[in-house]
């Protein structure tokens, strides 16, 4: 296809750069299996019982050192960078999709993954393979060993350094990335973007971010860079005033999606369509009129208003945009572990709402979208979460619960769960030691007219997702 003379200006330089001083390495690792072994021996904080949010702990600094031992790849191509609380993935995978229908080149990172490490790292839809995770672990490994004399990668250090290397390595035109935890001093703030996305923000991860919501909001905004555009969704008002007075500061353009760019949304339903929402987009340079939203519930039609925003913005500095294959694109998203259903009978469904605001959610779009008669709740979640807040809301759409442990370190106990959920509700409710054995609770307990859904931690339902789908 024909680039913008903008696209086209970055394509030399990428090409202008790609003789690098590269640290010389011989072959580490035989096999898919033995490199995978040492990638999952280092720290991973995604596991960490108790984990400390600073600049030693997180630290940009051993990132960038990475990055320069391997040629600096996150600076081969142009990005789109998102955080925020809630929505990151989809809002992520929206715009992925949106610009690969436009015929863009488009790399995809994002975390954390559902059943398989590989779902963090794609091109144009298509997951890394063995063969190059393989490639690229013994391409990285010297640097990695070299940095270990004096402080050492971390696990997502170096899936991000690894990300970038594929996306250097496959040429794309464009990568969407998502931030992990925070923003500020998340891995890959290494970045310069062509544009940044701050989802709903609300009470997440409260021991690294912080108790409130102007906390947790300064710490996305820390991926703010001086001229780049902003766009967001309408937030609490605390949260709005930091996200604001950031962007003043370092100069960065600043737009909220039904505020300073025209955004609704409806919920309808249709014979062909079913139930769903549609919105409309308009600014002076697209105009989006009642597009489907193709994943179930309002906050995914916020979601996917964002993601128009951020593409637009891109079309405003020269990315050549058609609306209409963009329309496509967004019609062909899927996303594993987001109201996904696993399993037709009994009717089993997996999400990875993690947090209070992101349950409440849950519970109302599965009020719109899924006819049932009773609903049978599978729950387990991290102990740094917001554990009341997600359990109050539970009771509003919960018929039965099943309290269990996740495979993560930071599990909650299941009757820890359970004394929290019966002291908030006053409600009675079940434990189970294992997913499995929640399984048979729940199945004794339905009938085909009913719903069980797991939900609480990305690690359960990704258990469930390996468990009832196994290949």
């Amino acid at each position: 296809m024909a680039k913008s003379a903008k696209t086209t200006k970055k394509k030399r330089t990428k090409k202008s750069t790609s003789k690098v001083a590269k640290v010389k390495s011989k072959k580490a690792f035989r096999s898919y299996k033995e490199a995978i072994k040492y990638l999952f021996e280092k720290t991973n904080y995604e596991n960490e019982t108790r984990l400390r949010y600073n600049v030693t702990t997180f630290n940009l600094k051993r990132m960038e050192n990475l990055l320069s031992l391997l040629g600096n790849p996150h600076k081969k191509t142009p990005t789109a960078h998102i955080a925020g609380t809630k929505g990151k993935g989809s809002t992520a995978a929206m715009l992925a999709k949106m610009l690969e229908s436009n015929d863009y080149n488009v790399g995809l990172y994002t975390s954390p993954h559902v059943a398989h490490l590989h779902e963090r790292i794609t091109v144009n839809s298509k997951m890394i393979s063995e063969s190059e995770m393989l490639g690229l672990l013994n391409r990285i490994y010297a640097p990695v060993e070299k940095m270990a004399k004096v402080d050492s990668p971390t696990f997502f250090e170096i899936m991000t350094a690894l990300a970038f290397m594929h996306f250097a390595d496959a040429k794309t035109d464009i990568s969407v990335i998502e931030t992990g935890l925070g923003g500020r001093l998340d891995s890959t703030n290494v970045i310069r973007p062509e544009v940044i996305g701050i989802t709903s923000l609300s009470i997440d991860h409260q021991h690294q971010l912080g108790e409130t919501i102007d906390k947790i909001a300064r710490e996305k905004a820390g991926i703010f860079k001086s001229g780049v555009p902003v766009v967001t969704v309408q937030q609490e008002a605390a949260a709005m005033h930091v996200l604001r007075s950031h962007a003043t500061a370092v100069k960065a353009p600043f737009s909220v999606t039904g505020h300073d760019i025209d955004f609704s949304y409806r919920f309808e339903t249709s014979r062909e369509d079913g139930p769903h929402n549609r919105i409309c987009l308009t600014t002076p340079t697209s105009k989006f009129e009642h597009l489907r939203v193709p994943l179930h519930g309002e906050h995914q039609a916020i979601n996917c208003g964002l993601a128009i925003a951020m593409l637009d913005k891109l079309k405003s500095s020269g990315y050549k945009i058609d609306n209409g294959k963009a329309a496509e694109g967004l019609n062909s998203v899927s996303l594993a572990g987001r109201m996904e259903m696993i399993c037709d009978d009994p009717r089993i469904m997996i999400d990875a709402a993690h947090n209070a605001a992101s349950i409440r959610a849950l519970i109302h779009a599965i009020g719109q979208n899924i006819p049932y008669d009773s609903m049978v709740i599978i729950f387990g979640c991290n102990n740094d979460k917001d554990i009341k807040g997600m359990l109050h809301q539970l009771q509003y759409g919960a018929d039965k619960v099943i309290f269990t442990r996740s495979n993560s370190a930071k599990a909650m106990s299941p009757q820890d769960l359970a004394d929290v959920y019966t002291e908030i509700c006053g409600k009675m409710c079940q434990t189970a030691i294992s997913l499995g054995e929640a399984l048979q609770l729940a199945k004794s307990a339905v009938d085909k007219e009913d719903l069980i859904c797991i939900t609480g931690s990305f690690y359960l339902i990704g258990q469930a997702k390996t468990r009832l789908q196994p290949n």
